[in-house]
């Protein structure tokens, strides 16, 4: 692969460099574009060569297929056969974090789909990337914008410094809103839809706008040697090059005896308030600040833990720990997606 001779450059979201990129696009080069769920390095869905890019850029297997994103709901009959159920999901969470896989139809390139007769598709809502898809005319196939298996950038500075050398075009929307991946739903048989990855849009309300039980996918929990069904489904993925070590709840001893403070420790709230009631808070026991000790969210709020959660793994992961202890989230929903992406990350071979 040739590698760009200088770093790849940031781009505002102004009418000029939208049009310059949208042509890029349409020569088949790469663009890393911004998305409420995390970046993305996009390229022609439609472009069989332009997406064996992405691939070689992020070193991504064949057997791992792409998401495909769209700028309206009229353009899923161009790429797949919906039916009714993913109808009744695309009017209620497009545009937004959640993508639906289905039968693909002729013009999607086998590369795209790891050669499978589906293909995952998703109508995004960040307003910079639906400006994009709509200056290019063409849908953009676009996994996460990082060296395959790392952790998902969230910022386009996140992009540049692990891709920076190997693409050319960073479109910069500011920090992802969401920053987990998008929630995906099988519905090749509508009869028997299946969550096959945790996000933003619960289970909990799948099931509320399909009026049926959506049961975790088998394939969901290990990992699979041949091609798969759609991406992030690994059983390692979202890793740092530190060790992740997983706590249902981290214990105040070992936080203390960590006099030299060698290991990281990442809790979901502050550890000054994470006991209690939020209006009568416990005594500390754990520091609230250190150079070894992080949070994800003053009081535990999941929406801000999930947006910050990639980002201070990707901290933690610089500063030389020997390990990385972080507390899986309570509860059900949205700590299901950050619990999932947690349990990949710490997943070892």
């Amino acid at each position: 692969m040739t590698l760009p001779a200088v770093r790849a450059r940031l781009y505002r979201g102004t009418p000029r460099n939208l049009a310059r990129l949208a042509a890029a696009l349409q020569r088949g080069e790469l663009v890393a574009v911004p998305t409420e769920t995390v970046y993305g390095l996009a390229a022609n869905a439609l472009d069989a060569r332009a997406c064996r890019r992405i691939f070689r850029a992020k070193g991504r297997p064949a057997s791992d297929p792409l998401i495909v994103h769209i700028h309206a709901p009229g353009d899923l009959a161009r790429i797949a056969e919906s039916n009714p159920a993913a109808l009744k999901l695309a009017r209620k969470f497009w545009p937004g974090p959640l993508t639906l896989v289905l039968p693909k139809k002729s013009v999607i390139p086998a590369i795209v789909s790891a050669r499978r007769p589906s293909v995952a598709v998703r109508l995004p809502s960040h307003p910079l990337f639906r400006r994009l898809l709509k200056i290019s005319g063409v849908p953009l196939a676009a996994p996460s914008a990082n060296a395959f298996g790392y952790v998902s950038p969230t910022t386009a500075a996140h992009v540049q410094a692990g891709l920076g050398r190997r693409i050319r075009h960073i479109l910069d929307g500011g920090p992802c809103a969401i920053g987990l991946e998008s929630t995906i739903v099988d519905l090749r048989d509508p009869r028997k839809p299946r969550l096959l990855r945790p996000g933003a849009i619960t289970r909990a309300q799948l099931e509320r706008v399909l009026g049926c039980r959506v049961p975790v996918a088998a394939a969901a929990r290990q990992s699979s040697r041949g091609a798969q069904l759609a991406p992030g489904l690994l059983k390692r993925h979202y890793s740092p090059r530190t060790p992740v070590v997983l706590h249902s709840r981290i214990k105040i001893q070992e936080v203390l005896a960590d006099r030299q403070q060698r290991e990281g420790w990442l809790f979901i709230a502050r550890p000054a308030t994470r006991v209690g009631r939020a209006d009568r808070p416990s005594l500390p026991s754990i520091p609230s600040k250190g150079r070894n000790i992080f949070w994800l969210d003053d009081r535990g709020d999941l929406r801000g833990a999930a947006r910050k959660l990639f980002s201070q793994l990707r901290a933690l992961d610089i500063r030389g720990f020997r390990k990385i202890h972080v507390e899986l989230a309570a509860g059900t929903g949205l700590a299901d997606a950050i619990n999932d992406r947690l349990r990949r990350a710490a997943a070892r071979g």
